[in-house]
């Protein structure tokens, strides 16, 4: 696996799951993901089995016949799956799927074709009872390790056997609850966001993570169509990033109209408080959650997990809304690093804000990527190693999101969020001059 520090262009930083931008050169922290894919079509195709979502309108993409997933979903019976760990509210978690295409805009990368999203939503439930819901479809999953070349024998049997810990089609609980969308890294699967998720259903948020069309390394879409990373290859520029950024902003918004607006597309829409709406993500996604907060007034708050700002947060701020830096405690994304977007960002945030980094992570400890790799045997190769265990990585990354979503759209206060606690030696409290 190729973990270069420094791009040839701002092209090779979109072929990683992340685009952390330094200047002049454009750097990255280690990313596991092998630096070019092999060159595929705007999609794959596999008829063999569709994907059983609501569609909210026709889809369709240009397609190359795939393998069927026939032959990995046999290996994966014979295989128990990757554990992941347990959510730790009280409620048992809900999952719902939805298809959305927004007939309004044009896809960046694929112009001809109208933007669509996969959506997997999670919701406090009224019971566990029910078979778990599965992690990733066998062909997201071949596709994922299809880009990192020590995959161990066996690795995608486990992994096409991994299931969550929620339920699909699960009764919900009763009442309102803030939601809060997320968006993975670029050239990540929404399942890589599952831990984060399922914990804040868990504590009673609806959660939708988007799938954007063309961005992760493989998407089952309707119609058994796989759509793949056509921005690995097309992004060549700082300004494609920017591009890529505010569309997944308005990919954002237009999750949030199509969930609260007169007509939702989810069956359960009556469940969100549509005023109490937050927004966070990992690499390209945390930079997004910025980025809609400063079209969007509907989102209250937001977190960016380890992401260049591509979209700079405006000198005026964000009308006062709260947001959380939370990232690498390397010379990447603490005060003065590499990556000059995060004291950009700090300086023209003006409502609350933390600069949170921590110490013994890389790039991808804030996704499910390093449980994942842990428990199917695959070596990070990388000039620094993360030092963190996944599972103390998991808990660190869902305490502060959960504290921070429950300050600031529940008005719990959070002592964790005021300094240094002795309980998490690991997270750095940064507090640079504006």
């Amino acid at each position: 696996m190729k973990s270069p520090r420094t791009l040839r262009t701002a092209a090779a930083a979109a072929l990683v799951i992340a685009l952390t931008a330094a200047a002049p050169a454009v750097a990255q922290s280690p990313a596991p993901l092998q630096e070019r894919p092999p060159a595929r079509a705007a999609a794959l195709h596999d008829a063999s089995a569709p994907s059983g979502s609501a569609s909210q309108g026709a889809s369709a993409g240009p397609a190359l016949q795939s393998a069927p997933a026939g032959a990995a979903l046999q290996g994966a019976r014979a295989s128990a799956g990757v554990v992941l760990p347990r959510p730790t509210g009280e409620h048992p978690v809900g999952r719902d799927t939805l298809h959305l295409v927004d007939r309004s805009r044009a896809d960046l990368w694929v112009p001809e074709r109208r933007r669509e999203l996969m959506v997997d939503l999670y919701y406090p439930a009224r019971s566990a009872a029910g078979s778990p819901a599965p992690y990733a479809d066998p062909r997201e999953a071949r596709l994922l390790l299809e880009a990192v070349p020590d995959s161990a024998p066996g690795a995608l049997a486990k992994l096409t056997a991994t299931r969550t810990h929620s339920v699909a089609g699960a009764r919900p609980r009763r009442g309102k609850h803030p939601l809060v969308v997320l968006s993975p890294g670029f050239g990540g699967p929404r399942y890589t966001l599952t831990t984060v998720a399922e914990d804040l259903a868990g504590r009673g948020y609806v959660v939708a993570v988007v799938d954007h069309a063309y961005e992760s390394l493989g998407t089952v879409f309707p119609g058994g169509r796989v759509l793949t990373c056509v921005a690995c290859e097309k992004a060549e520029t700082l300004e494609d990033m920017r591009k890529a950024t505010v569309q997944r902003g308005q990919d954002i918004t237009f999750v949030l109209d199509r969930l609260t607006g007169p007509r939702p597309a989810w069956r359960h829409a009556a469940l969100i408080d549509r005023k109490r709406i937050g927004a966070s993500g990992h690499s390209l996604g945390g930079a997004a959650a910025a980025s809609v907060m400063a079209r969007d007034p509907r989102v209250r708050a937001g977190i960016n997990m380890d992401g260049s700002f591509g979209d700079p947060v405006p000198a005026g701020g964000l009308d006062g809304r709260p947001f959380l830096m939370l990232g690498t405690h390397t010379d990447m994304h603490e005060p003065g690093g590499q990556d000059p977007t995060w004291d950009e960002a700090w300086r023209n945030l003006d409502g609350w804000k933390r600069w949170l980094t921590v110490e013994g992570t890389d790039h991808l400890t804030f996704s499910d990527v390093p449980v994942l790799f842990d428990q199917l045997g695959i070596p990070y190769d990388a000039e620094t190693q993360p030092t963190i265990r996944p599972e103390r990585a998991v808990q660190l990354v869902r305490a502060y999101t959960a504290a921070f979503f429950d300050l600031h759209l529940r008005g719990v206060p959070q002592p964790i969020l005021e300094g240094p606690a002795a309980a998490d030696p690991e997270v750095h409290f940064n507090n640079p001059a504006d």
